[in-house]
């Protein structure tokens, strides 16, 4: 295949150069290149050179891929990396990838890129399909594939996960006709819930305050160092009559749920926090989970560990998280629900301003029935 040239919306998008060793070696030093692509760690000189001469040129010869170098079209500045980083002419299917140097970062540079590769993909390679695949957590990658058009189809199980990273990935695809015009703006752009999410998301997962002063309880994500603790509260009589926690529950218990913790803020699906007193000690957990369906709605769910019963510590605790997912999370309304009787989950709902609606007869699933659920609902306007 012979390799060509795209000019398009302000970018230059040409096959690498000799010359270029030098600017991909500074752009892969970055922590985020090297966290969430495939480059060599520690990479070194040679690996750019590597890259820019034999692995371009040898893609190009035997048609197994198409890479780019991304450049200002005035100036000719190495920006980033894009192109097809395997193609399939049986299948007609191809597979995009990207990366924006730090010093280019903030300006579009991958949206731009991408649509290119995958206009020319459809009019010049004729091909029928476009992958994107992108280990989970990396949202700053799911912006950027959304907002080139590609649908997000679900999640896989990576072939080759990092040994620091998620053994799960995203997997989107693109056909001809969905790609945005250039100079427009498409779907997810800059202001949208989309964006703003993945904003939130694609960082650590931040520690909340709350009760009577600015330090009195933190919310923060779950540490091994809780796990004994969320055996004991897991252990106890009210725990287990009152939520569907496995019954006996062992360690290897609250170690799945602390991968799923992890898991469900990298998927951004799910914000899963230790409610920790004014000493770090564990007072509980608390969980806001997104809904899959209304981008707008999400529920609540929370056990209090048995020392810390009676002290407001939930109330407050839940009091904060909604507040944090109604602003940060642009949320509408956040729901909960607990089995009939469970009076306890009921004040703290009622507490932290969750207004009673009702039963929902065999509302929940729970030990292996139904059992009917009381509800109530906080909305953002409530809070404004």
């Amino acid at each position: 295949m012979e390799p060509v040239e795209i000019i398009e919306d302000g970018l230059l998008l040409r096959p690498w150069r000799a010359s270029d060793a030098d600017a991909v070696h500074r752009a892969c030093q970055d922590p985020d290149i090297q966290r969430w692509t495939a480059v060599p760690r520690p990479y070194l000189p040679e690996h750019a050179s590597g890259f820019v001469t034999e692995f371009s040129a040898r893609a190009w010869l035997t048609g197994t891929g198409a890479p780019f170098a991304v450049c200002d079209a005035a100036t000719g500045e190495l920006l980033g990396s894009c192109g097809l980083v395997a193609i399939d002419t049986g299948s007609g299917s191809g597979e995009i990838g990207y990366w924006t140097a730090p010093w280019a970062r903030g300006r579009g540079i991958a949206v731009r890129a991408a649509r290119a590769v995958a206009r020319w993909a459809f009019d010049g390679l004729k091909l029928r399909r476009l992958i994107w695949q992108a280990e989970l957590g990396n949202h700053a990658s799911r912006l950027v594939a959304l907002r080139c058009g590609f649908r997000i189809e679900g999640r896989l199980r990576l072939a080759d996960p990092p040994p620091e990273g998620d053994v799960e990935g995203w997997i989107g695809t693109l056909l001809p006709g969905e790609v945005p015009d250039p100079g427009t703006t498409g779907p997810a752009g800059p202001g949208t819930l989309q964006a703003r999410r993945a904003a939130v998301f694609g960082r650590p997962q931040p520690v909340l305050f709350a009760g009577a002063g600015a330090g009195e309880l933190r919310l923060r994500p779950m540490e091994e160092r809780d796990l004994d603790a969320v055996v004991d509260t897991c252990r106890d009589a009210d725990t287990i009559r009152w939520t569907s926690v496995p019954d006996p529950y062992d360690r290897a218990d609250a170690e799945s749920y602390l991968s799923y913790a992890r898991g469900a803020w990298a998927a951004g699906t799910s914000a899963c926090y230790v409610v920790a007193d004014v000493d770090d000690r564990y007072a509980g957990t608390i969980d806001l989970r997104l809904s899959p369906t209304d981008p707008l709605l999400a529920d609540v769910g929370f056990m209090t560990g048995p020392a810390s019963r009676g002290r407001g510590v939930m109330p407050a605790a839940l009091t904060a998280l909604s507040t944090w997912g109604f602003a940060t999370l642009g949320l509408a309304r956040i729901e909960w629900r607990a089995n009939v009787g469970n009076t306890a989950s009921r004040r703290v709902a009622e507490k932290a301003g969750f207004v009673f609606e009702g039963t929902a007869r065999g509302g929940v699933a729970h030990r292996g029935g139904r059992v009917d659920a009381w509800m109530a609902g906080l909305l953002a306007a409530h809070l404004s």
